[in-house]
C-alpha cells in the first residue's frame, strides 16, 4: 500500500555551473540526438519483442488483459495505481472535481472574501459523503491534536506531536487499529483512507510549524479546517504549505493572467493526451509486467534490461505529472499557484533535483532540510540535514526494507554530490579545470553525470519493480556487462546529459536576456 503514497523526495544542494556558457557544437548536437534517438528505438525494440514473445506465460494472466479491440493486442494493466485512476475511480473523482469546480466559482463571485470557507465546506462535505462519520472524526482527532500542540508555539513538540500522529498511521499495530474505526466497505477505501490521514498529518504539521512563526496571536481552528480539507489536495496531494495556501487563497484580487486561461485548457488537453498515449503503450510494451517476472529477466539482453530499468523510471515520471497536473489544473482555476509537477527524469543527471513530489519536497526543505542545513555549504551540517529529512521521509512512505534500502542510497548520493563538488573546488583540481577551458569541462563532468544518471535509476527502480529486479540490472550492466554494454550505455546516457545541459545552456541565455529587458523597460 505504501507504493500508492511513492514520493521520491530529493534537496537542492550546491551545484557548479561551470561549464554552462560553452555552447554544443552543431555537428555534437546532430550526432548525440542520433545516437539517443537510435539506442532508444533499439532498447525499444528489445522489450517489444519480449512483450510479443511471452504474453501466453502464466506469470503474465493476473496482469495483462484484454484491451482495445480493435489493437488487437492485450494491455498491460500491472499498475494498480494507473488503472485507479482512469478506470474505478476515473468517474468519482470527475463527478467530485466538477462539482468543485462549478459550487467554487458560482460562490466565489457571489463572495469572494469567503472563498477558502467556501472551499473548506464543500471539501469537507465531500470527504464526508464519501469515507463516513468515524473518518471524518478520525482526521479530526489528528487535526484537533496537532492545533493544541500548535497552541504551546515549541517547534520541537510540534515535530514530535506530528512524527508520532505519522508513524500512528504508518507503523503497526496503530495503523490497522485506526483503519478498522472507519465502517463500511468499498473499493478505494484503504487508499483515500491512508492518503487523506497522511496528508492531513503533514498539513497539520505545517500549520503547527507556520503557527510557531507568528507573532501576533495565533492563527484560529477554524483557518487550519479550511486548510486541510481543500479537496483537490486532501486524498492524493500535492501539499502546499500553510503559509502558502492562507496567502492565495485569502486574497481577494482575483486578476487572470494573459493567456491564462488558455494555457489551464492547453494543459488538461495535454494531459488527455498522454493518458491517451501511455495506454496505447501499454498494448505494445509491457514495461510493468516483464520485470515481475524473474526468470524471464534473466534471460532478456543488456539492452533490454537497461530500457525496461529506465522506461520504468519514465513512466513513473508522466504518472506523477499526469496526476499532479489534473489536480494542479483545479487549482489553478481557483487562483491558486500550487506546486509544479515534476521535472523530467530524463533531464535528471544530479540526485539534488530528483524529486516527484514538489509539495512534499517543498514541505521537507522548509521544515527540515533547510532548518537544519542553513546555507548547505558545511558537510557535517549538510549530512545531519539529509539524515533527518530522509529519516522523515522513510517515516512518510512507511517503514519497511525497500524504503530503508532506497532512503539510504539516496541520502548517500545526495552527500557525495556535495563532497565531490567541494573536492573539485580546491586546488590543484580547480586549478586544473580553469585551464583546460569550458567545452572539455563540461565534457568531463558530462561522463561523470552519465554515471551518476544510472546510479539515480538503479536506486529508484528497486522500489517501482523490486529488489530483485534492481540488483539483476546493476550487475548485468555492471559487471557482466562489462565492457561492451557498460561502456554502450554509459555513451548513450553521456549523449543524453550533453543535450540537457545545451538545453539548460539556452534557457539560462533565455532568462538572461529577460531580465535585461525587464530592467531596461
Amino acid at each position: 500500500m505504501w507504493l500508492i503514497a511513492f514520493q521520491p523526495v530529493r534537496l537542492p544542494v550546491y551545484r557548479s555551473t561551470m561549464g554552462i556558457k560553452a555552447a554544443l557544437p552543431r555537428y555534437e548536437l546532430y550526432l548525440y540526438t542520433a545516437v539517443l534517438a537510435g539506442a532508444l528505438i533499439w532498447a525499444g525494440s528489445w522489450i517489444f519483442d519480449a512483450s510479443i514473445d511471452n504474453v501466453s506465460r502464466k506469470a503474465f494472466k493476473e496482469s495483462v488483459k484484454p484491451g482495445w479491440h480493435y489493437f488487437g493486442r492485450k494491455m498491460d494493466v500491472a499498475d494498480f495505481e494507473w488503472m485507479m485512476w482512469f478506470s474505478t475511480f476515473r468517474n468519482h473523482i470527475l463527478f467530485a472535481l466538477t462539482g468543485h469546480v462549478i459550487f467554487a466559482k458560482i460562490l466565489t463571485l457571489v463572495a469572494p472574501k469567503h472563498r477558502s470557507l467556501i472551499f473548506g465546506v464543500y471539501g469537507g462535505l465531500s470527504v464526508l459523503v464519501t469515507m463516513g462519520w468515524t473518518f471524518m472524526g478520525l482526521v479530526l482527532s489528528h487535526c484537533i491534536i496537532l492545533y493544541s500542540v500548535a497552541m504551546v508555539k515549541r517547534k520541537w513538540m510540534c515535530f514530535a506531536a506530528g512524527l508520532a500522529s505519522l508513524a500512528s498511521i504508518k507503523l503497526e499495530p496503530y495503523n490497522s487499529w485506526q483503519e478498522s474505526l472507519v465502517t463500511g466497505s468499498f473499493d478505494l477505501q484503504d487508499i483515500l483512507f491512508y492518503g487523506g490521514c497522511g496528508f492531513s498529518i503533514m498539513r497539520c504539521m505545517s500549520f503547527a510549524l507556520e503557527n510557531c512563526e507568528k507573532k501576533d496571536g495565533n492563527y484560529t481552528f477554524c483557518d487550519l479546517l479550511k486548510y486541510n480539507f481543500y479537496l483537490p489536495f486532501f486524498f492524493f496531494g500535492p501539499i502546499m504549505t500553510f503559509d502558502r495556501y492562507h496567502a492565495q487563497v485569502n486574497n481577494t484580487k482575483l486578476i487572470r493572467k494573459e493567456r491564462e486561461m488558455w494555457n489551464i485548457t492547453t494543459k488538461a488537453l495535454l494531459h488527455l493526451g498522454v493518458i491517451l498515449v501511455v495506454d496505447v503503450f501499454f498494448h505494445y510494451l509491457y514495461i510493468l509486467t516483464i520485470p515481475s517476472d524473474m526468470k524471464l529477466v534473466t534471460k532478456l539482453s543488456d539492452w533490454c534490461l537497461a530500457g525496461l530499468a529506465y522506461s520504468n523510471l519514465v513512466y513513473d515520471w508522466v504518472k506523477a505529472a499526469v496526476m499532479f497536473g489534473v489536480i494542479n489544473t483545479v487549482a489553478t482555476l481557483d487562483h491558486l499557484d500550487p506546486p509544479q509537477p515534476p521535472k523530467c527524469i530524463t533531464m535528471l543527471y544530479v540526485f539534488a533535483e530528483t524529486h516527484f513530489d514538489r509539495g512534499i519536497n517543498d514541505w521537507l526543505c522548509k521544515y527540515v532540510y533547510d532548518y537544519i542545513g542553513g546555507d548547505h555549504d558545511k558537510i557535517p551540517k549538510e549530512l545531519l540535514a539529509t539524515i533527518c529529512t530522509f529519516a522523515v521521509t522513510t517515516l512518510w512512505l512507511g517503514p519497511c526494507e525497500v524504503v530503508y534500502i532506497w532512503s539510504f542510497f539516496n541520502c548517500f548520493g545526495l552527500n557525495f554530490e556535495l563532497w565531490v563538488a567541494k573536492l573539485f573546488s580546491i586546488p590543484p583540481f580547480s586549478t586544473i579545470e580553469g585551464a583546460m577551458g569550458e567545452a572539455m569541462s563540461r565534457r568531463i563532468r558530462g561522463v561523470f553525470n552519465a554515471a551518476n544518471f544510472w546510479a539515480i535509476v538503479l536506486y529508484n527502480v528497486l522500489s517501482l519493480n523490486s529488489l530483485g529486479f534492481a540488483k539483476l540490472v546493476g550487475r548485468r550492466l555492471i559487471f557482466k556487462g562489462f565492457p561492451l554494454s557498460s561502456l554502450s550505455v554509459l555513451l548513450v546516457t553521456y549523449c543524453g546529459v550533453q543535450l540537457v545541459k545545451e538545453r539548460e545552456r539556452q534557457k539560462a541565455l533565455q532568462e538572461d536576456a529577460e531580465l535585461v529587458k525587464e530592467k531596461a523597460e
